[in-house]
């Protein structure tokens, strides 16, 4: 491309609020640059980047550790393809200050809300260690149905990609890239917005930890089969990633023309520490029950 990488992507920045490249600028450049339309691809690439957002950074409400240089490899990784991926969806995880998972939710006998990282098992609610402070008869049925179903213990978060924040906004650097591939390849970035729900969990792209309603996004997961090759990528690797891979292995488990076309990018992710056996657990089963592709963004070119 005639675009240079540090034209697009400012490395000293990523994490930070402020963008330092303008992106008038940067898609100016995009479109002078001619590239195919992806619409004439033969063969289609789906990059799924998982709430690639400041908050997720290592300085921000709730950092994962090692997510800066995720974020630049899963760049560079990105200009290195740009003119082999087809389109980019970016989930984005998106709150309020009154969600179940976080502190103002509940609280003690005393009034004091827990801290961040507190678990809430049924039996806490019971014995009267913790109560909601809205809607208990809802509260206590979504804590009872995320043990019968085998899901994680309800934790609680820091507050955390609150609309409207800039912890809620895209990484900056990958937020530039993200819309030079759109302009460049005259495809619009698929944006997902998940995690409104005051009332339940949403690590997953596809669906709530648990919904009375059942609602399931089947519109994207009938998307995926179209692609050749699905990436995926994005924080934490623990949580929001492992989730969204594990519902889109769960539909298609009895079709492994579709999950063998998945790509994890290891080292574009990062995990919450405390949780690193049960992810690595999680990611081993994916490769041997499902034939999904393990590797590292250095490694594998379109």
């Amino acid at each position: 491309m005639k675009t240079k990488f540090e034209e697009i992507v400012d490395v000293k920045s990523i994490g930070i609020e402020h963008n330092p490249i303008k992106m008038n600028d940067i898609l100016k450049k995009a479109n002078e640059e001619n590239l195919k339309p992806s619409s004439e691809d033969t063969d289609r690439v789906l990059l799924i980047a998982i709430d690639v957002q400041q908050d997720f950074m290592e300085n921000g409400a709730l950092g994962v550790p090692g997510s800066l240089g995720d974020v630049e490899r899963l760049n560079r990784w990105i200009y290195a393809n740009m003119e082999k991926i087809t389109q980019i969806t970016a989930s984005i995880d998106t709150h309020n200050p009154f969600q179940i998972f976080h502190p103002c939710w509940w609280m003690d006998a005393k009034g004091n809300n827990p801290a961040p990282f507190t678990a809430i098992p049924l039996k806490d609610l019971d014995d009267g260690k913790w109560a909601p402070a809205v809607n208990p008869k809802g509260s206590r049925e979504y804590v009872e149905n995320l043990e019968k179903l085998g899901k994680k213990t309800l934790v609680i978060w820091p507050y955390h990609c609150l609309q409207g924040t800039a912890g809620n906004a895209l990484e900056n650097q990958f937020g530039n890239i993200a819309y030079f591939h759109s302009v460049a390849r005259k495809v619009i970035m698929d944006r997902m917005v998940k995690g409104f729900d005051p009332m339940s969990e949403m690590y997953g792209i596809i669906k709530a930890e648990y919904d009375p309603k059942n609602r399931v996004n089947f519109d994207f997961l009938n998307k995926l089969s179209s692609f050749d090759k699905i990436v995926i990528a994005g924080e934490a690797k623990s949580h929001c990633v492992l989730e969204s891979i594990k519902q889109i292995l769960d539909h298609y488990q009895s079709n492994l023309d579709v999950t063998q076309k998945v790509y994890i990018l290891e080292d574009c992710m990062s995990g919450i520490p405390g949780f690193e056996k049960i992810t690595e657990d999680a990611f081993d089963n994916f490769k041997k029950q499902f034939k999904v592709n393990i590797l590292k963004s250095t490694d594998f070119t379109l």
